[in-house]
């Protein structure tokens, strides 16, 4: 058992050039690198477009002053 030799790496990378082609696999890996950047660049971006603090609430206090407030006490029905 235990880990793979070079010798069957060497096999492996062999097998896989004849059933891809060299072509295929280098448009592979520049599709796979071009999205790597894509992902990085998305996460720039993402974390300077997100705001640092939230926006505070206007409140009107005379619209506040002219409503009535209603003191109600709940009680859990039994």
């Amino acid at each position: 058992m235990g880990s793979f030799s070079i010798w069957h790496w060497l096999v492996v990378l062999v097998i896989v050039l004849l059933v891809f082609g060299t072509k295929k696999l280098k448009n592979i890996g520049s599709d796979l690198g071009g999205a790597v950047k894509g992902f990085k660049d998305g996460m720039k971006d993402g974390s300077a477009d997100a705001p640092e603090a939230p926006a505070q609430q206007v409140t009107n206090n005379n619209a506040q002053a002219e409503k009535p407030t209603i003191d109600v006490e709940a009680r859990h029905k039994s």
